[in-house]
Formats: structure tokens, C-alpha cells, sequence
């Protein structure tokens, strides 16, 4: 993205600064931790990976309790039906039917899931550096409170079901890296698939472009792709649409989050962090008058 993307109005900036972070709030090590700040780039690589790593720790060592995960799936699908959604077989034969389209989703459900998100990040922390932080935030602890879920409704996605007459896209086109395929299934939980945090990252990147670029292709791009990604995690019967309602409430728990942490959303912190001025020198001693 170049610069042009992310300019903003001169208007737009000057309505931008939080209140509650700034003044009194500002003092002390407490009001430094909540107010924007300069992101510093081994530590922001080092957070990422360990974040990552706990997590995936964290995730694959909740308890695989297959019975209850096949009962809940079984729960689902028959609140699906009595609700009149329950569209996700449908969409998973008829995209099934078109072999370079669903190697394609697989492909796109393996990959963009971390690629685009780590691409959002950079993005931040070149661009909006201000912003960066309290981004940051609404992403890990839309994350956190993921692994609550995890914990407490262990869920087999559709493709896993019982008689449920689901294909399993993956395993039917031998799709090469997939963490549902082949050796690797067993180095991550199968049966954590609410909620679904492709929908959650990926709306976090999308409103996250929307609400800060400014060219339009680019906004529109934004939006379309936590739509698509909907359609990829219900085409490969990883996930349930009601897996993505969950994907969404965690977003909203890490929005939440941020607001009250920094006292603004995001998008209204400043875009750039001025440079500490420096402490002017101390008054020079006056002699003493005779």
C-alpha cells in the first residue's frame, strides 16, 4: 500500500486525539502504557511469536473430547435447521463440484488466514504507528477469549460430523499444508471450530483497512474479504455459520476491550506518535547580588 492510502485529512487527524488518555491520564508508567506510542520493532516481533505460540499451546492442549464435540455439532446442526439456515451442506457440494475452485479455497482457508493478518500488522506499524497498539490489543484479545471457547464447547466442524454427508475438501484433493490433512492434523486440535477465528481475524483486518485507507478500492478489497472468507470456511466444511457468529462476538469482546483500555476505538487514536520533546536544560544559578 503506498502512502497515498493511508494520507488522511488534515481535519480527520485533528479530530483523532482521545481525550481520556491524555492530561492527568497521561502521568505515571500506567497512563504511558494506555496512551499512543511508538511500537518498537524486535519487541513487536518477539510479542507476535510468543503470542502465537502460546496460543496454538494453549488451543492444542485443550482437551480433545471428541463425544462432546460431535454431540454439540449434532446440536447445531438441528438449531441450523429449526432456524432455517442450514445452507452449509448445499454450498459444500455444489463448490465441491468445481475441483479448481475448491483446491483453490483450501488453499486460501491453509494460507491467507496468517498471511493477510501478519500483512494488516506491518501495515500498522509502517503506517499508523499511533494506531498500531491498541490494534494490536483488539487482535490478541479477540484471540484470548477465543481459547474460553475452545474450552467450553469443544465442537467437531461439519466435515467431521457423524452422518452428516459432509465432503471433507481437504482430505478428498490432498491439499498440501492444511492443518486438517495428513500429519499435520494431529499438531492441532480438530475439534476447536467455535468460534471460528478465520471469521475473527479476518473481520479484524477488514475493518481495520476500511476504517483507515482512503482509496476506495482498497476499502471496497477490505470488506470483501472477511465476506469470502465466510464462504471458504463453509465451503470446506471447517465451519458452521454459526461458528462465525462466535468469530464475531470475540471481535466485539476485543473491541471492547481497547475502548476501555485506551478510551477510544482504535481508528480515533492519532496516526503518528510525535517524538518526546526534550526536558528543557536547568536555569543557570544567578549570582548572588552584592
Amino acid at each position: 500500500m503506498s502512502d497515498s492510502t493511508v494520507t488522511e485529512p488534515e481535519g480527520r487527524e485533528k479530530a483523532a486525539v482521545p481525550r481520556p488518555v491524555t492530561g492527568e491520564a497521561a502521568r505515571g508508567p500506567l497512563g504511558r502504557l494506555r496512551g499512543p506510542r511508538r511500537p518498537r520493532l524486535w519487541f513487536e516481533i518477539l510479542l507476535i511469536a510468543v503470542s502465537y505460540w502460546t496460543y496454538s499451546l494453549i488451543r492444542n492442549a485443550v482437551p480433545e473430547q471428541r463425544g462432546a464435540a460431535l454431540r454439540n455439532a449434532d446440536w447445531i446442526w438441528r438449531v441450523e435447521h429449526g432456524a432455517g439456515v442450514a445452507v452449509e451442506q448445499s454450498v459444500n457440494h455444489a463448490v465441491n463440484s468445481v475441483t479448481w475452485l475448491i483446491v483453490g479455497m483450501n488453499y486460501y482457508y491453509a494460507t491467507l488466514h496468517f498471511v493477510i493478518t501478519l500483512g494488516v500488522l506491518v501495515w500498522l506499524y509502517r503506517w499508523h504507528p499511533g494506531r498500531y497498539a491498541a490494534t494490536r490489543l483488539v487482535l490478541f484479545a479477540t484471540t484470548g477469549v477465543a481459547l474460553v471457547g475452545y474450552y467450553l464447547f469443544p465442537l467437531a466442524p461439519p466435515r467431521l460430523m457423524r452422518g452428516g454427508h459432509f465432503v471433507d475438501t481437504v482430505m478428498v484433493h490432498h491439499t498440501w499444508g492444511s492443518m486438517a490433512s495428513g500429519d499435520l492434523k494431529h499438531m492441532s486440535n480438530q475439534y476447536a471450530a467455535m468460534p471460528s477465528m478465520h471469521i475473527g481475524w479476518s473481520l479484524w483486518c477488514g475493518l481495520t483497512v476500511f476504517a483507515l485507507a482512503t482509496v476506495p478500492w482498497v476499502r471496497v478489497l477490505a470488506l470483501l474479504y472477511p465476506a469470502l472468507t465466510l464462504l471458504v470456511i463453509v465451503a470446506t466444511a471447517n465451519h458452521f455459520w454459526l461458528d462465525a457468529v462466535g468469530g464475531v462476538l470475540c471481535l466485539a469482546f476485543g473491541l471492547s476491550a481497547a475502548r476501555v483500555w485506551y478510551g477510544a476505538l482504535p481508528h480515533a487514536l492519532p496516526r503518528r506518535v510525535p517524538a518526546p520533546a526534550p526536558e528543557p536544560a536547568p536555569a543557570a544559578a544567578q549570582a548572588p547580588s552584592p
